[in-house]
């Protein structure tokens, strides 16, 4: 057992700024290190958050003994290469959504954290935002009956950094960005349930000039249980961030919406909070809440993957889960390209999500 787990970030942008933040709530977390490859961004990022070490090189970085836990910001087509170099280095792994490119890079970086006796960890701050697990107490405790239909959504208009406009950088659009956190959603909701089938429509409506990718989408989940599962992704929506989700059952329904209900209507010119940083941040309309990033559980969830490793208990949501959701996102872009009902477990040796969609590859 650990008294301080040494955490070292990987990233040095909007999520890692979260990421930093969110540890000050943990005790037994010391953020040590911080590397990003841009000249200057690792040692700007140390001096704001005040974190005592820095690199370029994020490999140097793992061959620090005092780091424990590595939390890993970078865009997705490094999560697979710094998993498996944080694994041989011994190190355990938060890794953020979505978990990888493809399918065998998940299962790569599971078994590698597997063979070398370290944590693998997935960033779904959903499951810890208090809003929502207050939700999964209700359906838990019986108070709806027997789930029958959940829905989530999550919209804003458009991604914060670069990359993910770029598929090849990131494997898909909303889909792999946003679609990621209600497939995550939806199984946790239901006790890791196993999804039966996934259905998905996607279009690039608004963001045609900066993107290949989806910029709205709509998925359908079938679960083995008879629980139907709906999500709306969208880079479409002006206005800031819109996050909600409805539960109902055979005896109730309820609404969670993490924005609104503990909110302040407000408008502003030039914007505010974390998600200022966002392509269009909170400008005009939106909605301003106390504690935001308490509210969606990013604080929460960085205690319980710290106290993971400090007490060796396991995760909440685990490596095998990010697969998992990985594995349905590939069904939704599958059947976004084909315009059928894709039936799980799906396999599929397509390099990105993007590529079952409009990039001509098959199963």
């Amino acid at each position: 057992m650990l008294s301080k787990v040494g955490v070292g970030l990987i990233g040095s942008q909007f999520i890692s700024s979260i990421h930093a933040r969110a540890l000050r709530h943990c005790p037994e977390a010391r953020v040590l290190a911080v590397a990003s490859p841009t000249p200057g961004h690792a040692a700007r990022f140390a001096e704001t958050h005040a974190i005592p070490r820095h690199y370029t090189d994020y490999r140097k970085m793992l061959k620090d003994p005092v780091i424990d836990l590595v939390v890993i910001g970078a865009p997705n087509r490094w999560h697979c290469p710094i998993t498996l170099d944080a694994a041989s280095a011994g190190k355990h792994v938060v890794v953020e959504k979505p978990m990888a490119m493809n399918l065998d890079e998940a299962d790569r970086m599971i078994a590698a954290c597997g063979n070398a006796g370290v944590r693998l960890m997935y960033a779904e701050e959903l499951c810890f935002a208090p809003k929502y697990v207050r939700l999964k107490q209700l359906l838990d405790e019986g108070a709806l009956g027997t789930p029958t239909l959940i829905k989530q959504s999550e919209k804003h208009d458009g991604p914060h950094a670069d990359h993910f406009w770029d598929v090849a950088q990131s494997g898909g659009g909303v889909t792999m960005d946003m679609g990621c956190h209600a497939i995550a959603f939806f199984r946790w909701m239901l006790g890791g349930a196993p999804i039966a089938s996934v259905y998905a429509q996607m279009n690039t409506q608004v963001h045609g000039d900066r993107t290949h990718g989806d910029d709205n989408a709509l998925l359908i989940l079938e679960f083995e249980n008879g629980v139907i599962a709906m999500a709306e992704e969208s880079w479409t929506k002006k206005g800031g961030m819109d996050d909600r989700a409805e539960v109902y059952g055979s005896d109730g329904m309820a609404y969670a919406n993490l924005l609104q209900g503990n909110s302040i209507l407000t408008y502003s010119d030039c914007g505010y909070g974390y998600a200022v940083e966002k392509a269009g941040g909170t400008r005009g309309w939106s909605f301003a809440i106390y504690e935001e990033e308490w509210n969606y559980g990013f604080p929460q969830e960085m205690a319980h993957f710290v106290g993971c490793v400090a007490q060796d208990q396991t995760p909440l949501v685990t490596g095998e889960d990010g697969r998992a959701v990985l594995e349905a996102v590939f069904a939704a872009y599958q059947s976004a390209g084909t315009g059928a009902k894709v039936p799980l477990p799906f396999r599929t040796t397509a390099e990105k999500p993007w590529d079952l969609w409009r990039g001509g590859a098959t199963r």
